[in-house]
Formats: C-alpha cells, sequence, structure tokens
C-alpha cells in the first residue's frame, strides 16, 4: 500500500488514503446554517482522499458549540448541499461527522433544551456559550426508553445528510461526546442494560451504529473512537477495562460491514489499536496527532508498513488545502495559526495559500 494510491471503504472510493480529520471550525453562526464560506473552504481541500466534515448535530440538544452547522433544519441542509456539490465538483468525497454533544453543552448554547447524558455527572469545567464562560451543567441521565428517540436522531440526521449530498456520514464516538460518554465508566455510571460492565457500556454505540447502517447502508458508515484519550471528563485510565470495553464494541460492529473505523490514538501501532484494528476486520483509519501534528514521514510509514488502510490528518490539512501535493513532491508546509482555529471570518479559515514556487 501507498499513501497516494486510491482505495475503497466501502461504497466510498478514495483517490488517496488521506483523510481529512472533523475539526471545529464555528463558521456557521447562531442558525448553523453553513454558507459561502464554509463551501469554499472544504472545496479547497477537495484533493484529499476522503474529507470528514466538522461535527454536525443531530439535534438541537446535541449542538454543542455555538457556531457549530446542524443537520437539522432545511436551511441548513441547503447550506450542506451547496458544500457537497462544490466538493464533488472538485473531485472530492465528504462524510458528515453526526455528532451529539451529550453532556459537553450547556443551554445557552443548544437553545434552551435539556443537557443529556448516560448519567447524572457533569464535567468538571466550563464552556464557552452564546452567553460567555458558563460552568457545565449536570445533565439529565437519558432513561432507556429515551435512548430509542436519541438514535432516531441519529438515523435522522443521517438520512438527511445524504439526501443533502454527503457521500455517507461518520459516527461520532470519541473526545467526549455523548457516545463516547457511555463507553466511559466515568461518565457512565447507571445501572441496567447500558451501564456497568464493559460489554453494556458499548451497547448504546453498537445500537446507534446498526440503526444508521440499516438505514443508509453499512458501506457509507464510518465510526470514530478514541480510546483513552482521556479528555472532557470521559476517563478511560484502566487498560484492561478500556481494552475490555472497546474490544467488545468493535466486536459488535465487525458483523455489520461499516466502511470504516477511525482510532484517535496517541500509539497507532502498538498492541491496543492493532487488536482493535484486526477484531474489527474491515478498513481502519488512524489519528496519531492531537498532542502534536502527524508528520509526512509518520503518515508514510502508517500505510506502508500494513497498520492501516489510510491516515486522518488535521492541522496538516486545515493549513495546506494542497497537502497531498506538497506530501507527494515533499514540499514546505504553511504553519496553522491556533488563533484562528475558531471564529466567525475568512482568516485562517479559507486563505491559506496554496504552493506556489519562489
Amino acid at each position: 500500500m501507498n499513501l497516494f494510491s486510491p482505495t475503497t471503504l466501502g461504497e466510498l472510493n478514495l483517490t488517496n488514503r488521506l483523510v481529512m480529520a472533523p475539526l471545529t471550525r464555528t463558521r456557521s453562526g447562531k442558525t448553523g446554517v453553513p454558507g459561502p464560506m464554509v463551501v469554499e473552504h472544504y472545496a479547497q481541500r477537495a484533493s484529499l482522499g476522503l474529507i470528514v466534515s466538522e461535527g454536525t448535530y443531530p439535534s438541537h440538544a446535541g449542538q454543542g458549540f455555538p457556531g457549530q452547522p446542524g443537520l437539522v433544519e432545511p436551511e441548513q441542509l441547503a447550506g450542506w448541499q451547496h458544500v457537497t456539490d462544490a466538493v464533488h465538483a472538485a473531485g472530492g468525497q465528504i462524510v458528515a461527522q453526526v455528532m451529539h454533544a451529550g453532556r459537553v453543552t450547556h443551554e445557552a448554547t443548544n437553545g434552551g433544551y435539556p443537557v443529556v447524558g448516560p448519567s447524572a455527572i457533569a464535567i468538571n469545567g466550563e464552556t464557552r456559550t452564546y452567553d460567555g464562560k458558563q460552568p457545565y451543567p449536570v445533565p439529565h441521565a437519558l432513561t432507556d426508553d429515551e435512548l430509542t428517540g436519541v438514535i432516531d436522531e441519529f438515523v435522522t440526521a443521517s438520512r438527511k445528510a445524504v439526501e443533502a449530498g454527503f457521500d455517507g456520514v461518520e459516527l461520532h464516538s470519541a473526545n467526549g461526546y455523548l457516545l463516547h460518554e457511555f463507553l466511559s465508566p466515568a461518565s457512565n455510571q447507571r445501572e441496567g442494560q447500558y451501564g456497568g460492565s464493559p460489554e453494556n457500556r458499548a451497547r448504546f454505540v453498537i445500537e446507534v451504529a446498526t440503526a444508521v447502517a440499516e438505514a443508509i447502508g453499512a458501506g457509507r458508515v464510518g465510526l470514530r473512537i478514541s480510546p483513552q484519550h482521556n479528555i472532557q471528563d470521559a476517563l478511560e485510565t484502566d487498560d484492561a477495562d478500556a481494552l475490555a470495553t472497546y474490544g467488545a464494541l468493535v466486536d459488535g460492529l465487525a458483523p455489520l460491514g461499516l466502511a470504516y473505523l477511525s482510532v484517535l490514538n496517541a500509539d497507532p501501532t502498538g498492541t491496543f489499536v492493532q487488536e482493535l484494528r484486526a477484531r474489527f476486520g474491515g478498513p481502519v483509519l488512524l489519528n496519531s496527532g492531537f498532542q502534536q501534528m502527524t508528520t509526512r514521514d509518520e503518515a508514510l510509514e502508517l500505510v506502508r508498513d500494513g497498520h492501516a488502510e489510510g491516515v486522518v490528518v488535521g492541522r496538516p490539512a486545515l493549513a495546506n488545502p494542497d497537502l497531498v501535493y506538497r506530501w507527494q513532491e515533499n514540499l514546505p508546509l504553511n504553519t496553522p495559526d491556533a488563533a484562528t482555529f475558531y471564529g466567525a471570518g475568512p482568516e485562517g479559515y479559507t486563505d491559506y495559500p496554496t504552493f506556489e514556487p519562489s
């Protein structure tokens, strides 16, 4: 395998194995409608083998950030249709990351909807809202009956994403958001069939993935996980419990035939991640960069040495719309400007230049 060779992930045909990570950029305003600036941003990066959109909320209660786009209202879907049309016209593929924030939000962000989670345990800290910084609230612990409605939200949003021209969806089960909250023993302290044992904590994520796969086709569905990433209080500090939990998860996902599993982990070639890859049995994308950026050499090695079918990159793709060309030719990169990661304007969003020979 070669980083720049084509590959197939389910029904997704990639021209290369570089995947743009889902990157929260807060450029869709209070209405959550992607506008022309968002269209330009994604179209600029269409040469990547696959674009995963920033996290998009499947219901108003699931909105996590000011300026985050949604998959709920007709105007939001119309905005995404312009994005997907532009990406396809430029020869690219794009999937929507469907992200329910769970307890990682506030009523002042999501329009007054109740904040929910697997258990009534608040995150220790503050969140940015439309009214300034606020302490995270104690979430309402979803009942088993209410979980059926949340599954329906994921299914409906995924169907809407495909109708809006996305080539598929990626279910966000990482970084401390709702699906991940069910996996973590720190955020999920409920009893019954969705809590307690590793198998029970994995159950809800498997049910969501199963329902979405049945609705839009398994070959259009990916899932993102971040085992032992330990952010936003979704802690997984016991190695044996983490392996049991994520082992149960991938064992439950394996029969579905999903398009891919995307894994964010600091040790992508280690025993833990590679065991999950073997048990999943389908295409696996690896993302090692969080504390530090993934380098060209690392990306080349991950694919060349057979550790993954593709490599997910964030900041290099953010700052270099022509990253594929630059890495193919081993050219210098633009430096990402962290001060403009989040904002409302084009600075640090659509104004990173493509390579020009001096």
